[in-house]
């Protein structure tokens, strides 16, 4: 190859890199990341191993929902990423009895319905006062869930973002895996 092409080809090259990594860079930092889900405490809707996409951006735009699916650093292990189910917001008192979820606020006392879990399990009864910019969230397999009924209520700003899109394995591909019926706030 003479010399006049081969830089040209590595210039070319260079070029091509320094675009993808313009490109894909502040995609990967500010918009999406990947996510595999490790442990059983949202089992039977995320399995061990799962491979997700996290959107970053959506709540930069509005607040997370009763139902979302997150992914979020806890408050006493701030350098891990667990994924839990949005359960109580801001301003609500939650409380369990028996193993059933009930939410209230300005519109009452009501029972939450949640048709994505099977397996109730342990945890006694129990109330907390969800205060501003916090959010109460529980794993959908309750006995196996470290959630904030053991470490406490999340901080808004741990939230890194919601589950999006789960690729792998395939035949489980979705676009908002977990999402819940509307739970209503």
């Amino acid at each position: 190859m003479p010399e006049e092409k081969r830089e040209n080809f590595f210039t070319e090259l260079l070029k091509l890199i320094v675009i993808a990594a313009i490109i894909v860079f502040p995609v990967r930092l500010f918009v999406a990341q990947p996510f595999i889900v490790s442990g059983a405490s949202m089992d039977p809707t995320f399995e061990n191993g799962q491979y997700l996409i996290v959107d970053e951006l959506t709540y930069r735009l509005k607040n997370p929902e009763r139902g979302d699916v997150i992914i979020f650093r806890p408050p006493r292990a701030p350098k891990e990423f667990y994924i839990k189910r949005i359960i109580g917001l801001p301003g609500e008192t939650l409380t369990i009895e028996g193993g059933d979820v009930y939410i209230a606020n300005q519109g009452g006392k009501r029972q939450l319905d949640e048709p994505y879990i099977q397996n109730q399990g342990n945890g006694g009864n129990a109330s907390y006062a969800i205060g501003e910019g916090q959010y109460f969230v529980m794993g959908d397999n309750r006995p196996e869930s470290s959630d904030s009924r053991v470490w406490g209520l999340l901080p808004r700003e741990n939230i890194v973002g919601r589950a999006f899109v789960r690729l792998l394995p395939v035949n489980s591909l979705s676009i908002l895996p977990g999402s819940a019926p509307y739970l209503g706030q």
